[in-house]
C-alpha cells in the first residue's frame, strides 16, 4: 500500500480539525461539503473507510508518533 507523506497528513489533520470548529460554529452546506471533501482523503490516504479510524491512523504515522507497545518499553 502506498502511504501519504507525513506532511500531507499532518495538513489533512488540520484542515479537518479546524471544519470541525467551523461547522459547529457555522454549519452551512460548504463546510459540510469540505469536510466531507477532505474526510474522504484522509480514508483513501491511510487505507480506511472511517474518519475516525483515518485520523487514528494519521496521526500513527506523523513524525514523533507513539504506540502503546513503545510507551510500554519506557518502563
Amino acid at each position: 500500500m502506498l502511504m501519504a507523506h507525513p506532511a500531507v497528513l499532518q495538513n489533512l489533520i488540520k484542515q479537518y480539525e479546524t471544519l470541525r470548529i467551523l461547522r459547529a460554529e457555522d454549519g452551512s452546506e460548504e463546510v459540510r461539503r469540505r469536510m466531507d471533501d477532505v474526510a474522504y482523503t484522509l480514508c483513501v490516504s491511510t487505507g480506511t473507510c472511517d474518519v475516525d479510524a483515518a485520523l487514528i491512523a494519521a496521526r500513527h504515522q506523523l513524525p514523533g508518533a507513539r504506540t502503546e507497545d513503545d510507551s510500554l518499553l519506557a518502563l
